[in-house]
């Protein structure tokens, strides 16, 4: 793919210490971003800051909890200190719960509401603010992950959809409410995909009759994403704002 300029923006992402975080925090670090990966986990974090490193980018790990607004605080001005103003936010982090709706205990469904909604707006809002505060904030990127589960039911997913659902509300309300100040708020809602969260199930039998009746039978790679995460996290996305889009190789198609 042709690798969209990222140079003097600084990114943070959250649930970046594995997985899709942890790939956009690559992409954009290769396309000169200093990235700042914000995760519970600190020592999967290090791992990474040093291969960003020894890769010659610039990086920094900080330990955030997405649904505490404290640790959210705590995450942007540990990333101020170090790069300056965050400028462009990839809100990633995210939990599951599956089974039947009557077998979900309120203390799973609370959890998936408070990482995948109160998350995404608490992430969200901390940069929209700070962007707001600076006078730059035409620089704004915005991109929040939600799922085809926030378009679409899921069997065995109430919990996740209901919470995606609410992240791309969430995106797209704040693209409008932050038009005017021109930064951009976009919501990408990725099907399935084959990451280290999910290999065992989709490498077991069920997983692989799973797979055999999509469409395309088959899943997405784990940097199926990055060209659209990295045409929104850049200077070419000033005129796009609001947007939600679905990548998910033909699995629902209305």
């Amino acid at each position: 793919m042709t690798q969209l300029s990222h140079h003097g923006r600084v990114a943070l992402i959250t649930g970046a210490s594995s997985g899709l975080g942890a790939e956009f925090a690559r992409l954009l670090s290769k396309g000169g971003a200093k990235v700042v990966l914000a995760a519970r986990r600190a020592d999967r974090l290090a791992a990474l800051v040093a291969e960003i490193e020894a890769a010659g980018g610039e990086a920094l790990a900080v330990s955030m909890d997405v649904s505490d607004e404290a640790s959210v605080i705590a995450g942007y001005d540990a990333a101020e200190a170090r790069f300056g103003l965050v400028d462009t936010v990839i809100a990633n982090a995210g939990v599951n719960a599956d089974g039947p709706a009557t077998d979900l205990s309120i203390e799973e469904f609370d959890q998936i509401q408070a990482v995948n909604s109160r998350g995404v707006f608490l992430t969200a809002r901390e940069g929209g603010r700070r962007l707001l505060a600076s006078g730059r904030s035409e620089r704004g990127r915005v991109v929040i992950l939600a799922s085809m589960g926030g378009l679409h039911a899921l069997t065995g997913l109430v919990a996740y959809c209901a919470s995606k659902a609410a992240a791309v509300m969430l995106g797209r309300s704040l693209a409008n409410e932050w038009s005017r100040a021109r930064i951009s708020v976009n919501v990408v809602c990725p099907g399935y995909m084959l990451t280290d969260i999910n290999e065992e199930w989709f490498t077991s039998e069920a997983g692989q009759k799973m797979i055999s009746k999509l469409p395309r039978k088959r899943l997405m790679p784990i940097d199926a994403l990055s060209p659209m995460i990295g045409f929104l996290t850049s200077d070419a996305a000033a005129y796009t704002t609001g947007a939600v889009i679905k990548i998910d190789d033909a699995q629902h198609v209305d």
